[in-house]
């Protein structure tokens, strides 16, 4: 009888300690349906900052000016001072042609302009000549004259007419050589015209830089022969090509919509993927028309490269403000979803739990955008991935450290 209460003792307190189990396993689960376990979530504080919309624009460096440099006359290169990479001043002598022919056509002209001089000389002496005699006969006749007049019958009338006579002859010896002095010196001006035509032209042998710049081309050397850079007939080579390069264009299309936005004289900053640096560029001429087909406008931007840091072809980029706004209220773009037209975000509630709020978008930096409506300045925004969490969760809040400077 003993025997069977014990065992009846141990029944009854196994049976409660497995009623007490499923009591605490039941509330435990009830617990965890109720209160799952709470994860931290990666949150951003909505804040005013400086907002600007910028549009990031690439182009190329052209030199500010470059040129394929021409003989003026044909001829073999007697000597070429500069190659590639040289550096040259304005007006300095690059190469020099040889053209015989025309040495000796400058030598003719020379002598031409001698003769001219001495037949005007000559023509200068006859004419004074014929004055001299036209003197001396107009003396004669002039006293034969007055001594006809007061004793008549004196002289003779024959006499008397050849002296008129002689004075008349001188008098058109006189226009006669004054005619010729005059096509003399006709012919001067001609001669040196020509002489002076043939100084050009040999003055042109020196192909000489037309600006400071330096040489990025050479087309010629030693004893090549080049035509005439304004012959039409045939297809003349260049001897060098030269480029100013202390200042450089930035060729940029800028889109229409930022057209508005492209002043002249306004600065920007170019950056230089290649060499890692910013340089200082100001906008100094624009098309000022929207080509149809790319429905871009030609804009340049004049940048100073006075180390000649600078080279031909680099590319580079700007970034031009179309709007901006001193105090908006932005968050990190990564905190909103968008579904077409419509977006929005997550939000940590005073409960620390995510709802939804639809919310309308206005400027956009490149990593921040501003919100218009739907949100005020210290709410709380979740960042990340969205397919861990849902409306409704729990979460532990975890403000993530952002650079808040001002966007451009």
């Amino acid at each position: 009888m003993e025997l069977n209460l014990k065992r009846i003792v141990v029944v009854v307190i196994i049976l409660v300690a497995a009623v007490v189990l499923l009591i605490t396993y039941g509330h435990k689960a009830k617990a965890n349906e109720e209160d799952p376990q709470i994860r931290s979530a990666a949150v951003a504080i909505a804040e005013k900052h400086p907002l600007s919309n910028t549009v990031t624009l690439s182009g190329e460096f052209r030199p500010f000016q470059e040129v394929d440099v021409h003989a003026k006359i044909a001829g073999y290169i007697r000597v070429i001072h500069v190659d590639v990479g040289d550096h040259v001043r304005q007006g300095q002598v690059m190469a020099v042609l040889e053209v015989p022919e025309l040495k000796a056509e400058l030598q003719g002209s020379d002598a031409a302009v001698r003769r001219s001089k001495d037949a005007v000389r000559r023509a200068n002496s006859d004419l004074q000549r014929a004055q001299s005699v036209h003197e001396a006969s107009h003396l004669n006749f002039s006293r034969l004259k007055d001594a006809s007049a007061a004793h008549p019958g004196i002289i003779a009338q024959q006499e008397l007419d050849d002296a008129e006579a002689k004075d008349k002859e001188a008098e058109a010896q006189i226009s006669a050589d004054e005619a010729a002095l005059s096509e003399a010196e006709n012919q001067l001006d001609v001669a040196i015209a020509n002489q002076q035509q043939f100084t050009a032209m040999t003055d042109y042998t020196n192909i000489i830089a037309p600006f400071d710049g330096v040489v990025t081309k050479r087309y010629a050397d030693t004893g090549a022969l080049v035509q005439a850079g304004t012959s039409s007939s045939t297809q003349a080579m260049p001897v060098v090509r030269v480029a100013e390069t202390d200042v450089c264009r930035l060729i940029l299309p800028v889109p229409e919509s930022a057209v508005p936005q492209v002043h002249l004289g306004s600065t920007v900053q170019v950056r230089v993927q290649a060499l890692n640096r910013t340089f200082e560029g100001k906008v100094a001429r624009f098309a000022d028309a929207v080509d149809q087909e790319t429905r871009t406008m030609h804009t340049e931007v004049d940048v100073k490269n006075t180390n000649q840091t600078l080279v031909q072809g680099m590319y580079a980029e700007i970034s031009l403000v179309l709007a901006h706004k001193d105090a908006a209220l932005t968050i990190p773009l990564q905190a909103v979803v968008r579904n077409g037209s419509e977006a929005t975000v997550l939000v940590v509630n005073a409960q620390n739990r995510l709802e939804e709020r639809r919310i309308q978008l206005g400027l956009e930096s490149n990593n921040r955008v501003e919100v218009l409506s739907g949100l005020k300045e210290g709410d709380r925004v979740l960042i990340g991935s969205r397919s861990e969490y849902r409306v409704g969760d729990q979460v532990e809040p975890k403000p993530i450290a952002e650079n808040q400077g001002a966007e451009s």
